[in-house]
């Protein structure tokens, strides 16, 4: 089976977008630095709150998180792996997803939620955060290949985040704070369960 067909469909339009950056200086720790700078901008418009700001902090989520794969993308075609750049993706990962539900949870702070909202995006952003942390040791005892996150098909479980424009477009922002407070940690707890378990198994 061609690798390419079992990427995402963004993955594989990143491919074809990042190709003509082959011989450029243009490096993928460049991208990586470009999806979080996308990742403090949507976190601004939604902690900004309003639903002018919000809609616009969901379009810059939407494209820093088509951009984190641009940089996985480049680094392939070109070669330019490091251990470096591969802990700069990962952080950027962790560090954008959090930002990103304590900018809704301060954004909704004068919604119906209140204070809690703040809390809310707290809970969501750490919990979302440790998942990232655990499938890197994940990563570090089965293997990049093995650690990816599930999938259907094309789809990979974080493109729900491509789905947030229509979210704020509609004004339901709160309803989506309150099922990330709720589902992050529980997918936490399981992707713990999951690590535990594969550590056990590493042991001698």
């Amino acid at each position: 089976m061609n690798a390419d067909n079992d990427k995402p469909w963004d993955a594989r339009l990143a491919a074809r977008l990042v190709a003509p950056l082959r011989d450029s200086w243009v490096t993928p720790n460049h991208l990586t630095t470009l999806r979080m700078l996308f990742g403090v901008l949507a976190c601004a418009g939604l902690s900004h709150g309003g639903y002018l700001w919000t809609n616009i902090g969901a379009l810059c989520l939407a494209a820093s998180n088509f951009l984190d794969h641009t940089d996985g993308e480049l680094a392939r075609i070109t070669g330019k792996t490091s251990r470096f750049g591969h802990l700069y993706d990962l952080t950027a990962d962790a560090l954008v997803n959090f930002m990103l539900f304590l900018g809704i949870g301060i954004g909704l702070r004068h919604s119906e939620l209140g204070a809690s909202a703040v809390v809310l995006g707290l809970l969501a952003g750490i919990a979302v955060a440790a998942i990232f942390h655990l499938r890197h040791e994940i990563e570090l005892i089965v293997g990049k290949a093995r650690a990816r996150q599930p999938n259907i098909g094309a789809l990979e479980a974080e493109d729900i985040l491509y789905a947030l424009p229509l979210v704020t477009l509609a004004g339901s922002l709160h309803y989506f704070l309150l099922l990330a407070a709720v589902g992050a940690p529980l997918f936490a707890l399981w992707v713990l369960r999951e690590y535990l378990t594969l550590r056990r198994a590493a042991l001698p």
